[in-house]
């Protein structure tokens, strides 16, 4: 995409802010896991918070699926890593807008709280610009995308 900027000064950092998402969901699933071991994988308790953020054991656990697949693309880079954090990005803002119009049903399978819906539609869009400011190219690429970026 012509909007996208190739070989950006600040791409390692974008890199490192990905890889620090990563690593929050990985930590949160993890002290998920631990907190809400013995309820239900689905429990609905509004006594289970981790990090001051409703949870269960399955958001936990998806929590740890999510940073592992973030972290692994951050590892491997050449340019897997912008495709995995913006995928990765509009699964979670799909599920926190979800989990935001079932907040207060029984359809709230993950028992988010309102703190859980923004902490994870803030931290999709952090990764999606950390996905957005990451590409690699080559000198062609950048320059192709200097001339488009001049013309608008």
């Amino acid at each position: 995409m012509a909007h996208t900027p190739v070989n950006h000064p600040a791409r390692p950092v974008y890199r490192a802010i990905g890889g620090l998402v990563g690593l929050y969901f990985v930590v949160f699933g993890v002290i998920g896991v631990i907190t809400t071991a013995g309820n239900g994988a689905f429990a609905q308790d509004d006594s289970l918070k981790v990090l001051g953020q409703g949870a269960n054991l399955g958001f936990s656990l998806l929590s740890i699926v999510f940073g592992a697949v973030i972290l692994a693309g951050v590892a491997i880079g050449r340019n897997l890593d912008v495709a995995i954090n913006q995928w990765t990005a509009y699964a979670l803002m799909v599920l926190g807008l979800a989990e935001l119009a079932f907040l207060h049903t029984d359809a709230n399978i993950f028992n988010f709280s309102i703190m859980t819906v923004i902490v994870l539609l803030t931290l999709s869009l952090v990764l999606l610009m950390a996905g957005m400011y990451g590409k690699v190219g080559t000198d062609e690429e950048q320059e192709a995308w200097q001339k488009a970026r001049l013309v608008l």
